[in-house]
């Protein structure tokens, strides 16, 4: 009740006296806790806009009955229900200590369940452990199994929680610069503004989550191509030398672009004149006739 009072703006005091009034609907109850959800602080924001606008408590509980009871002014305040319905369609569920201990084994630990309280996971009832949501206790269970630790997953979830909460505010924000905001200035919309509302509402629920649920798995596709990627880079170490390059020569460094091939800077092998001279056996007699050391045809 504390937490639905700071969230609205207002006292415990307030809220208690709004209840006793019948001005917003009794909590859903399990067991001895008193389940609050986004109807409620969606009516109470609805309660103190109506007090700012000069509507008395008693003819905004006029409204609230008419509402109630089906008559005409439904669709004024069926906007309000419309907002007010929870996006989320989470499914509490309720574990004995041995149960909760089944799901993580090893991981129950006095840090990791104070650490689940505070982000909301679980609220304990008598005996028993209420955790707010099967699919968050079962995804992350199948995290713990796939080995990745307890304190590790709530950490991840309260980062999580944050970036969620501003991708939430972004439609919100949309909401209310694009659909709602000409109605602040004219009053309260009529009924067949109303029931239009309602329906463009209704519709951004299922676009938002398309959204985002396509951004995420684009998001985790870059991501893990990403990490494959530099993983496998470090594994299989830099690629082998091209085909083809050959090796530095023995006792000396590999020729470099537009340097000299060793062998030609330097004396060959035995018997190799250098670049630029007549072979040997140019400088001899050839074979012919004449007695050794005689000079070649056509010499003087």
């Amino acid at each position: 009740m504390a937490e639905l009072a700071k969230e609205a703006g207002i006292t415990v005091r307030t809220l208690r006296f709004y209840r006793e009034r019948k001005l917003i609907p009794p909590p859903r109850r399990e067991g001895r806790i008193a389940w609050y959800n986004e109807h409620h602080l969606a009516r109470l924001r609805t309660i103190g806009a109506l007090l700012e606008r000069g509507h008395t408590l008693g003819g905004i509980a006029d409204l609230v009955t008419a509402f109630e009871s089906g008559r005409d002014v439904g669709e004024l305040l069926g906007l309000e229900s419309a907002l007010a319905v929870p996006w989320s369609e989470e499914t509490p569920v309720r574990l004995t200590p041995e149960e909760l201990a089944d799901h993580f084994e090893g991981e129950v630990t006095p840090e990791n369940l104070t650490a689940s309280l505070d982000l909301g996971y679980l609220a304990v009832d008598g005996d028993e452990i209420v955790h707010v949501s099967r699919r968050l206790l079962e995804a992350s269970s199948a995290l713990v199994q796939g080995g990745i630790p307890l304190a590790a997953v709530l950490e991840a979830a309260r980062e999580l929680r944050v970036q969620v909460d501003t991708i939430a505010a972004t439609f919100t924000d949309l909401i209310r610069a694009h659909v709602l905001a000409p109605e602040h200035h004219g009053g309260p919309p009529d009924a067949a503004e109303a029931a239009r509302l309602t329906g463009t509402v209704e519709r951004l629920r299922s676009i938002a989550k398309s959204v985002v649920d396509a951004e995420l798995s684009m998001a985790m596709d870059r991501r893990i191509r990403a990490e494959l990627d530099t993983t496998l880079g470090e594994r299989t170490g830099p690629p082998p030398a091209a085909a083809g390059s050959a090796p530095a020569a023995a006792g000396g460094a590999a020729s470099t672009g537009g340097g000299v091939p060793d062998e030609a800077q330097g004396p060959g092998p035995a018997g190799a004149a250098p670049e630029g001279t007549a072979p040997d056996e140019a400088q001899e007699p050839g074979p012919g006739p004449g007695p050794a050391g005689a000079a070649p045809d056509g010499a003087a």
